[in-house]
């Protein structure tokens, strides 16, 4: 029977004409999957669907989601990250993935790719820098969001430049990150950047890949990091994340989210905080 999928250009691009065209008849495509974001049932007869195809180093893997969680679209992870979302996914007994044919590409190491161990933004982090990064719930409005602080380890200078001068919040500027005094609304989606999601862990924030192509990572766990049931929860419900940055020494490692949001308050008031909503991606 055929299939309400969705497979974008992108997707069809990377599998191929007939493998797309096998996928809308109905003859690789399961009836019934587990949302790669939301985790919980679909039914590709009875709902449209969209295809989302993850691709590592030398695997491939193409994952089924609500259409009204997801679009159509291809994520690039690492191979680690990829094998690991599989594992936690198969220790669950999801349906909801399968091995996709290998993009053509795939026959030599992607040029986008990070090693697995790489937790500093590409161009933005000089090496003596690492972000640390806390998830929490944030109050906004009488509604509890997702959010993500970022905040550097030592004083970020802009690429080139030598001095002891802080550029991290001018250069998140420069990538339409709003600068805030106070958190009293949602800050604006930033397209383009994304949140991935793996089997329910953080794995990575991704930034437009200025060379064009796919969206490489802006930061990237060490290990895939656990979030609450309660944030992945806000997560699925708003299909954001909130992302907050600032300066070192302006957050700090906050042990409860009530500090967590002293502490942003704190920073936004002396105008050292910049935010955006960035898209959630999942497997």
């Amino acid at each position: 029977m055929p299939r309400m999928l969705d497979v974008s250009d992108e997707v069809r691009a990377e599998i191929g004409d007939e493998e797309a065209a096998r996928l809308l008849a109905g003859e690789s495509a399961p009836g019934s999957y587990d949302c790669t974001s939301c985790r919980t049932p679909g039914d590709s007869e009875q709902e449209r669907t969209s295809t989302v195809l993850f691709i590592g180093d030398e695997t491939a893997v193409l994952a089924f989601a609500h259409a009204t969680c997801l679009p159509s679209q291809v994520v690039q992870v690492t191979e680690e990250q990829l094998q690991g979302a599989v594992r936690s996914i198969g220790a669950v007994g999801g349906e909801s993935q399968q091995q996709a044919p290998a993009p053509q590409h795939l026959q030599q190491p992607p040029h986008l790719q990070q090693p697995p161990h790489a937790q500093q933004p590409p161009n933005l982090v000089p090496e003596q820098a690492v972000l640390g990064v806390t998830s929490g719930l944030v109050l906004i409005r009488n509604e509890l969001h997702p959010a993500l602080v970022v905040e550097p380890t030592a004083p970020v200078a802009r690429p080139g430049t030598v001095g002891s001068g802080d550029d991290f919040l001018p250069l998140l500027i420069e990538q339409g990150f709003m600068p805030l005094t106070e958190l009293a609304a949602v800050p604006p989606v930033l397209h383009g950047w994304s949140v991935l999601l793996a089997a329910g862990q953080l794995h990575a924030v991704l930034q437009p890949n200025p060379n064009g192509g796919r969206p490489v990572a802006w930061w990237q766990a060490h290990q895939p990091l656990q979030v609450t049931d309660g944030w992945r929860a806000a997560a699925n419900k708003h299909q954001q994340v909130l992302m907050f940055a600032a300066p070192v020494g302006s957050v700090g490692r906050q042990p409860r989210e009530d500090l967590m949001r002293d502490a942003l308050d704190k920073a936004a008031a002396n105008g050292k905080l910049v935010a955006a909503a960035l898209p959630l991606a999942g497997i």
